[in-house]
């Protein structure tokens, strides 16, 4: 991608005045770029901090990774790195002397990209400004803090396969294959983990609880996935963190504000078209709703009335693209209402994109309601208007709330 605006970002981020030429400059655009599919200064950058010098703590079922400098700074960041250690970072999972990485940096999605892309991603690296910062990555309990141990992993979980186009399919579509499951590595988050930590290929993108939300299913699956969307409901939400379904929030406003919003509309396009054909191994089947007789759901009702019912209605149909609607929004029926929970406890603010610059929100409610409150709420709102999910119980937000505290 060759904007105006990709050209004045690379060239702020250059550490020299040297002037490139044009066949290296196409390079190190086409490189950057490709720090957009990936998200990599989403992760390597932290609030208010140094672009790539590295990031807040990333919260893993095993402890916590902090994403690392990969600046070319040579004594904090990859500045005495060579392109072939880089390369074997991004595509093996192993670095500089052999060190073997963690998969909360995606090596297993990113070894599906080719060799080409990592090169222009590196020429691109090159260019950014040197920052000296130490961050110590490893911040894991015993015994997972040993890196040995992920030689182990790798031989049981991961086999470094280079992606390869469906010949039955178009090209848009393998296109779209090739973001999805390589730079974009979008299973990272969207696809459910085993005991150690690694894909359930079998369930690709059928949602996952990461770090405190719940990462939704976004196959095809009309109830619980994003079945009931069009190509251009899933590009508008892409690019502008919004639709007619739902709104952003959480670590998706991030990626959008950081990366999906900066895509081409070309690749956003392919993007959809492989979300939009992606079925789930098995169709879930919609359960029976609490009844409305219920006394959480009696309950429910009032706290929606005097609570939620000015942004997202009565009827649960939302206000335009301000407020998403709450009627048939897979995203509230989802198997795990963690997310839920995290927002109604929490609040959120929508990304902010070009598009959709207003960024609206929704307060936190942990000071209003108690845990058995908002359990109630969120059991009606899951199954009223249409929905049907299972109630929630206050020890689940019980959890989530004691969550919150402890990183606050």
């Amino acid at each position: 991608m060759k904007t105006l605006a990709a050209s004045l970002v690379l060239l702020a981020a250059l550490a020299t005045p040297a002037v490139a030429g044009p066949q290296e400059f196409d390079h190190i655009n086409a490189g950057y770029y490709q720090s957009i599919l990936g998200d990599c200064q989403g992760c390597h950058t932290r609030p208010g901090g140094e672009p790539y010098a590295g990031g807040e703590p990333l919260e893993t079922p095993f402890g916590k990774i902090v994403p690392p400098n990969i600046t070319p700074d040579k004594e904090t960041g990859i500045g005495n790195w060579t392109e072939a250690e880089f390369r074997s970072a991004m595509k093996e999972g192993i670095g500089k002397g052999g060190e073997h990485l963690y998969p909360a940096m995606p090596y297993p999605a990113y070894s599906k990209m080719t060799d080409g892309d990592i090169a222009n991603l590196w020429a691109y690296m090159q260019t950014l400004k040197p920052v000296h910062r130490a961050v110590r990555a490893n911040l894991l309990p015993f015994p997972f803090n040993i890196r040995l141990v992920m030689k182990g992993w790798n031989w049981i979980n991961f086999k470094p396969q280079p992606f390869k186009a469906d010949p039955s399919k178009s090209d848009e579509w393998n296109r779209g294959a090739y973001i999805v499951t390589g730079a974009g590595h979008c299973g990272t988050c969207h696809t459910p983990k085993t005991t150690l930590g690694a894909d359930k290929d079998s369930e690709a993108l059928m949602g996952a609880s990461l770090a405190g939300w719940f990462a939704p299913n976004i196959t095809n699956d009309k109830r619980l996935g994003i079945g009931n969307w069009s190509q251009d409901d899933i590009v508008a939400y892409l690019k502008t963190g919004r639709n007619a379904h739902s709104v952003a929030s959480g670590p998706m406003a991030e990626a959008v504000e950081n990366s999906t919003s900066r895509m081409s509309d070309a690749d956003l396009k392919a993007i959809a078209v492989y979300l939009s054909g992606h079925a789930p191994s098995s169709q879930t089947a919609q359960p029976s709703p609490v009844s409305v007789s219920d006394p959480h759901m009696k309950a429910g009702q009032a706290i929606y009335q005097a609570n939620c019912s000015a942004c997202h209605s009565g009827d649960g149909k939302g206000e335009g693209q301000l407020f998403p609607p709450l009627a048939g929004n897979s995203i509230v029926m989802q198997s795990d209402a963690e997310t839920l929970a995290h927002v109604t406890l929490a609040g959120t603010q929508a990304a902010y994109t070009k598009e959709a610059p207003t960024a609206p929100a929704m307060p936190s409610f942990a000071w209003r309601l108690d845990d058995q409150e908002v359990a109630d709420v969120l059991t009606y709102v899951r199954n009223s208007w249409g929905n049907a999910a299972a109630p929630v119980a206050a020890d689940a937000v019980r959890k989530v709330r004691a969550a919150l505290h402890e990183g606050s």
